[in-house]
């Protein structure tokens, strides 16, 4: 299948932006009957010869999300994090007074809380098609993945972002609308979205399906062809990520009641992905937290727990790994907190504006931080991709600034 990314052989091509956006209106009807892009008109990219090599450190950012508080993940009083507040904290820096700025019209939550933590810009975002609760958002600025891709030379499948099966919407934050980013510079996705609509296009390129089920599976995947219209239709992962979904499918099998789900099934795909992929910066969408809008306080603390065995498990792959061990370094950030429900008797909310809802913490482990340190100061949500440049050796120049100085050693 025709890696979409890159050209396949010599020295990239880069269009035009008119040419390219001809190029992919054309395009973009072929795609839900199973074709492409012709190989003349590939996607416009960035060419990676005149960039200079990334040597590190590879960054894994864990978005310890569907709000999670302070008080059941860094106190060690009443935590359900063993590993990250008793272990893992005495390794690096903790923040454990950041918050989420109090700006009129700003969301605590889940999509609005990571594009602040990747974009390092606070936005009042709204869903691009007007929906009630929606959160299908588009950075106007651009995302740590494309500053780092614009500054090295990093292919796509090395940045990578680990998303939910129930946070549709966030399979669509890979890239920004700015226009010096975008879509040339854009992150991968790993997802069970991503996969079933990889395992749509095989299993029609089989030929083993009946008329009937060619056709339903053609009309799913037209419209999700259709949801991102900034790629007008072509949003292939390239070569890299088609072998992977190819091992996951021997491994697991077409049924989607083999693998892991929620958050658990992020940590499989995390791990898969470092072993396989390599990434050079990868976050980890945690979300099972959120499960705590049915009322049950049960189904947010095991969640936290899960959070916190599967960081464990990342940890574990990153230090068993002789390329990644002293060359890597985590960054663990709450999208948002949590409140109560003053209207009715729900616990741990986050949409009420409420002081908690704004607190959360930081904590960065690894290459170039200093350990056992904890920093009492207020901070905010928005220096953690400056932060995160500084760093990785690139200059986050439209995000917020402040830099955590506490987190360079």
């Amino acid at each position: 299948m025709t890696d979409h990314f890159r050209k396949p052989a010599g020295r990239p091509t880069v269009l035009p932006r008119r040419t390219f956006i001809r190029g992919v209106i054309a395009g973009g009807g072929v795609l839900a009957a199973g074709g492409s892009l012709s190989a003349a008109e590939p996607l416009a990219e960035d060419s990676v010869e005149t960039k200079p090599l990334f040597n590190g450190p590879n960054v894994v950012l864990i978005r310890f999300g569907g709000g999670a508080r302070r008080r059941e993940t860094i106190d060690p009083q009443s935590t359900y994090s063993p590993f990250l507040c008793r272990q893992f904290r005495m390794r690096g820096t903790l923040f454990n007074n950041m918050e989420i700025a109090q700006i009129e019209g700003l969301n605590t939550s889940h999509g609005e809380g990571t594009l602040n933590i990747v974009t390092g810009k606070y936005d009042k975002y709204k869903d691009v098609e007007g929906k009630f609760l929606g959160a299908r958002f588009e950075p106007k600025v651009p995302t740590v993945f494309e500053y780092l891709r614009k500054s090295f030379a990093v292919p796509p499948h090395q940045t990578l972002i680990v998303n939910g099966e129930d946070r549709p919407d966030e399979e669509f934050y890979t890239f920004s609308n700015h226009f010096a980013f975008g879509i040339n510079y854009r992150s991968n996705m790993l997802s069970l979205y991503r996969f079933k609509a990889w395992l749509m296009r095989q299993q029609i390129a089989e030929g083993k399906l009946t008329d009937k089920q060619i056709k339903n599976r053609k009309t799913e995947l037209a419209k999700w062809e259709k949801v991102d219209h900034r790629t007008k239709g072509d949003d292939r992962q390239g070569s890299e990520l088609e072998t992977f979904w190819q091992r996951w499918r021997e491994y697991y099998g077409d049924s989607g009641m083999v693998n892991p789900r929620g958050d658990r099934l992020l940590t499989e795909l995390a791990v898969r992905a470092i072993k396989e992929l390599r990434p050079r910066l990868i976050m980890v969408n945690y979300q099972d937290c959120d499960y705590v809008h049915w009322g049950n306080m049960s189904h947010y603390t095991r969640a936290v727990s899960v959070m916190d065995e599967g960081l464990r498990q990342i940890v574990e792959t990153v230090e068993a790994d002789e390329e990644y061990r002293n060359n890597t370094l985590f960054a663990v950030v709450p999208d948002c907190g949590r409140d109560n429900n003053p209207f009715a008797d729900v616990p741990c909310q986050h949409h009420f504006g409420s002081r908690s809802a704004h607190e959360i913490f930081a904590l960065f482990v690894g290459a170039g931080v200093p350990r056992n340190q904890v920093v009492d100061r207020r901070v905010d949500q928005s220096q953690v991709a400056a932060t995160l440049g500084r760093l990785m050796g690139f200059k986050a120049e439209f995000a917020e600034q402040r830099v955590l100085e506490e987190a360079i050693a």
